[in-house]
């Protein structure tokens, strides 16, 4: 399992992880069936990792990632993009061949997931 998050990334979640008062606590990546291409990304704040987790630390940061999205994810790379455009976290993903406009949804070569219609 090799996912990278960039040291901005990793600075703004340990920074949302502190205002949350979570400051030993996890971000959980992974990824649900749904969005507009078929699979969408997903992460959130949890103060413990499930038994089945694999736990990555980079540049002082603990990311969860679930078997089930392991696979899916393998290769990632997160990082902190604050634009004009948007502003928030950033998933680039080797294995997504399709991807939606948005960028929070993804399909993956063997065509698995289904697409929902977009939520913009």
């Amino acid at each position: 399992m090799n996912i990278t998050i960039t040291e901005q990334a990793a600075e703004k979640a340990k920074a949302i992880l502190k205002e949350k008062d979570i400051e030993n606590g996890f971000l959980r990546v992974f990824v649900v069936g749904g969005g507009c291409s078929g699979y969408q990304y997903g992460m959130a704040l949890v103060k413990e990792a499930d038994a089945e987790d694999m736990v990555i630390e980079q540049h002082g940061v603990n990311l969860l990632v679930d078997p089930d999205s392991a696979s899916l994810l393998d290769g990632a790379d997160i990082d902190w993009q604050d634009d004009l455009m948007k502003s928030g976290f950033t998933i680039f993903n080797p294995n997504a061949t399709k991807s939606c406009a948005c960028g929070s949804s993804f399909q993956t070569e063997e065509g698995s997931g289904k697409p929902k219609p977009c939520q913009h």
